[in-house]
């Protein structure tokens, strides 16, 4: 599933498109929304939603990708 972006919290800035390293967000231009492009290309890293000054992005990791471990 691909990234989800909260349009209320989105400050349009532009960082989720320049750290994305598979270029989910390609196309996307500073202070206009960001526009998912190639959902299917996501690997579920973590670096848009890590990286946003907004708190925008939500991701849903797929239970597959999920890591467990028992202690």
């Amino acid at each position: 599933m691909p990234p989800l972006i909260d349009r209320k919290k989105c400050k349009r800035c532009g960082l989720c498109a320049e750290i994305c390293p598979e270029d989910v967000f390609w196309g996307s231009q500073k202070k206009k929304y960001p526009r998912i492009k190639f959902p299917e290309e996501c690997w579920h890293c973590g670096a848009c939603l890590l990286d946003c000054p907004g708190q925008a992005i939500s991701l849903y990791i797929p239970l597959p990708m999920r890591v467990c471990s028992k202690q």
